[in-house]
């Protein structure tokens, strides 16, 4: 029922949007000019990814996007998140700019336009050019300097129809998963590559932050990441202390620098790695930013593991508690409890939800429908938290669901489904899923309450 989400919460101007990245659906990994990415790499090395899946073709956006286009209009959206894939645009990293890596952006983003739905660009949504990790990736501090070149070509060309920019999405994905897990590219388990890789990280969206301003007056800028709420297992000390932990290691981590705070002493001392830091370097990553975007899937339950790796805390499994295909913990006041955070403790002014979603394992009927209800119910329950938090006073200006199209799931594969859109991966072809009827209904619903 429209009527269990307060549509009236949200501001007349709401974006309505979804999300997707570039490696997740472009393919045409080999196509006009561009270069491997450590994805490219990390999904061909066997064992890394589910399946043996690689995003070597993906949704074959690269060629359908025209359709993919007409998929957004049909839900009703006016937003769409995308990213650029920056080897198509600086294949080896740093040196010569591909021309024809732009010039597909460029048709994207005219092809938005014209069906009246405003693109939200994110530079660098992981896929880092692998001749850049061959000379140590995020580790060394000249490949924050290499993004900030890129993000001038990117803005100088595009900035004239692009408005809305984000640097970077979830460093803490890159920076944890990535360096100190190995369960993300490029797959290393050192606390030091990944220290140093957060820290470069961070510097690289300043640096952008001011690639951006100089390239493109007037531009909206922002910084995606991704967050959970924390809580303790129980109340006894350790368990206490654990959550601490692992919201330094989760959320303060990634939000103090950028607010002006600094890096968090207490994680620093923590981790044991000194931080490769210059001086002036944090009034770059603390570069005044226009927005910041929320990634939300699930709230973290930890229990102290001191024998673990750090944060040495352990997440627990709830018993009796919703939960999605990937087995994530269903908690929508999380989204809300996130804004509040956003708003009150760190002075955001404007906010988005940039990635919201679940997946959940679909099944194609007799007629070719594809009902997804757990889904549906995801987005409803997670829509009336953001409406919860806009009475609250969190300025939401906008929500993309995740995702417009189920993709490469990253070390997942294929077998994991997030989209609104059904994609028969054999032929190609997409089905707009109950979910993404549903999603149309909210949205229409909204637009109707402004008429």
């Amino acid at each position: 029922m429209s009527d269990s989400i307060d549509l009236g919460a949200f501001p007349q101007d709401f974006a309505w949007g979804t999300a997707t990245s570039a490696y997740q659906i472009e393919g045409a990994v080999k196509e006009d000019g561009r270069g491997p990415s450590i994805w490219d790499a990390f999904s061909h090395t066997p064992g890394k990814v589910d399946n043996g899946d690689t995003g070597d073709e993906a949704c074959d956006h690269y060629h359908r996007w025209p359709q993919d286009i007409a998929l957004m209009k049909q839900l009703g959206t006016n937003a769409y998140r995308m990213s650029i894939a920056w080897p198509r645009i600086v294949p080896d990293g740093s040196g010569p700019v591909n021309a024809r890596g732009l010039d597909f952006y460029d048709k994207v983003i005219d092809g938005l336009l014209e069906a009246g739905i405003t693109p939200s660009v994110t530079l660098y949504h992981w896929d880092l050019p692998q001749a850049l990790q061959d000379r140590g990736g995020w580790t060394v501090r000249e490949t924050a300097e290499h993004l900030a070149t890129y993000t001038s070509a990117v803005a100088e060309r595009l900035g004239d129809r692009v408005t809305h920019w984000a640097t970077l999405n979830e460093p803490l994905c890159s920076g944890w998963i990535g360096h100190l897990e190995g369960r993300m590219a490029p797959g290393l388990t050192d606390l030091t590559a990944a220290v140093r890789a957060s820290y470069h990280l961070l510097l690289g969206h300043g640096l952008a932050t001011q690639a951006l301003r100089a390239a493109a007056p007037g531009a909206q800028i922002g910084l995606v990441t991704n967050h959970s709420t924390v809580v303790p297992a129980t109340n006894h000390p350790e368990d206490l202390a654990a959550a601490a932990r692992m919201d330094g290691h989760t959320n303060r981590w990634w939000l103090d620098p950028v607010y002006g705070r600094g890096f968090p002493t207490d994680m620093q001392a923590l981790y044991g790695v000194e931080l490769p830091e210059r001086p002036g370097d944090l009034d770059t990553i603390a570069a005044p930013l226009d927005w910041h975007g929320l990634n939300y899937y699930f709230p973290a339950t930890v229990a102290n593991d001191a024998t673990g790796p750090v944060p040495f805390a352990r997440e627990v499994r709830l018993p009796d508690v919703p939960r999605t295909g990937l087995d994530w913990q269903i908690d929508a006041t999380g989204i809300e409890s996130l804004l509040l955070r956003l708003t009150n403790d760190y002075g955001v002014r404007k906010l988005y939800v940039t990635e919201n979603g679940s997946a959940f394992p679909d099944t194609v009927g007799p007629d070719g429908a594809v009902d997804d209800p757990e889904r549906t119910a995801y987005l409803e329950q997670h829509l009336a938290a953001c409406a919860r938090a806009v009475r609250q006073g969190a300025p939401l200006a906008g929500y993309y669901a995740w995702s417009l199209l189920d993709n490469f799931e990253w070390a997942y594969g294929y077998d994991k489904r997030f989209g609104l859109v059904h994609v028969d991966y054999a032929t190609q072809h997409r089905t707009v899923k109950t979910s993404g009827r549903r999603y149309a209904d909210i949205v229409r619903s909204h637009r109707q309450l402004h008429a």
